[in-house]
């Protein structure tokens, strides 16, 4: 009996032994040596993670830009930075963002989504003091996309009235983008009122957008999500940013590019989401991202990608490409974005009296 206790016991001793020794290589011998699987692990996953919440359009410009930054960054920091980006309708985005999507750098559609996300306390108020032209990072003007060679014979706002022609925009509840184009088409309303009585005339510029709206085809949830109907074979022509034209066209896709004569300056804006960049410890990052996308390496990218640079040196170098319309007006000839939200997009608002035909 004598053998087997002691066998017994060596199997214990070496089974004791074994834990140890698995024990000793989960904590890397209990060093935290650079050597380590532990200590690696970090520099693999990056260092830092910025997240960025952006209106939909953005996303292809932005996909190009954020690389080029983080390898900016490791040079000058020597940290790895990494990225996690959400690309959403404007006014979905800035609802996500002010519901808890912790982004710590956003790009919106407008400025009105911006200054849901101060009122949310997210955002410092002083926003716009903070970088780029107003605190704008693009440029760019509503435009009219139709299919190749113009077959219909767009070329205003007011062609799109016409019986027949079937016209796609996307839905100014959701999309930013679709906020600027039914204020394109009710500015174009007034202009055509102006020239015509010496005065603005709202009720011939809600008259105006009536006659558009009843050629729409389908209120889309985005910008991105209009092109894709359209480009699927849905409607004559499409009201959207020229950028987003632009951009389709540099990938081959066949389009008519029509810039009416009255037509709207869009701005897009840019903010540091203040809160939640405290709250990750990304400050640094991502106020450097900010300033980095109003760099003339960025605004060159984005006017790659159509967009009209904030940056004046770098506009002055792509301006052919980006012809000034006569009658170009800005947010300002519809009283800013205050008067605009009050008679166009309240609950009695232009836009949903339209809307329930009233």
């Amino acid at each position: 009996m004598k053998p087997l206790k002691r066998s017994r016991q060596l199997h214990g001793w070496l089974a004791a032994l074994m834990l140890v020794v698995l024990v000793l290589t989960a904590t890397g011998c209990g060093s935290g040596g650079k050597d380590s699987n532990a200590a690696d692990a970090p520099s693999r996953k990056g260092d830092l993670t910025l997240v960025v919440g952006a209106y939909s359009v953005v996303k292809d410009a932005m996909e190009e830009i954020l690389p080029i930054f983080a390898a900016k960054w490791k040079a000058d920091t020597g940290q790895t930075l990494e990225f996690q980006q959400s690309y959403e309708a404007s006014g979905t985005q800035a609802r996500a963002i002010a519901g808890g999507f912790e982004a710590d750098v956003t790009l919106l559609a407008m400025e009105g989504d911006i200054d849901k996300l101060v009122k949310a306390g997210l955002v410092q108020p002083n926003w716009k003091s903070k970088g780029g032209e107003d605190g704008m990072v693009t440029r760019s003007v509503v435009a009219l996309g139709t299919r190749e060679g113009n077959p219909k014979g767009i070329h205003s706002f007011a062609d799109l009235a016409k019986p027949g022609i079937k016209v796609l925009y996307p839905n100014p509840k959701t999309s930013g983008g679709a906020q600027w184009d039914i204020n394109a088409i009710y500015g174009a309303g007034l202009k055509l009122s102006e020239e015509q009585e010496g005065v603005k005339d709202p009720v011939a510029a809600k008259a105006f957008l009536e006659r558009v709206h009843a050629n729409v085809e389908s209120l889309d949830k985005s910008g991105r999500a209009s092109m894709a109907a359209f480009e699927y074979g849905v409607g004559d022509v499409i009201v959207t940013y020229e950028n987003e034209l632009l951009a389709r066209i540099a990938k081959g896709v066949k389009y008519e590019v029509i810039i009416p004569q009255d037509t709207i300056l869009i701005e897009n804006p840019l903010a540091v989401v203040d809160k939640y960049a405290e709250k990750h410890g990304t400050r640094e990052a991502a106020d450097a991202l900010v300033a980095y996308l109003l760099t003339p390496q960025a605004q060159e990218i984005f006017a790659k990608h159509g967009f009209r640079p904030v940056n004046k040196q770098v506009y002055a170098d792509n301006e052919s490409h980006f012809p000034i319309p006569a009658g170009l007006f800005d947010i300002q000839y519809l009283g800013g974005w205050n008067e605009v939200r009050s008679t166009l997009y309240s609950k009695r608002g232009v836009w949903y009296q339209v809307l329930a035909g009233i």
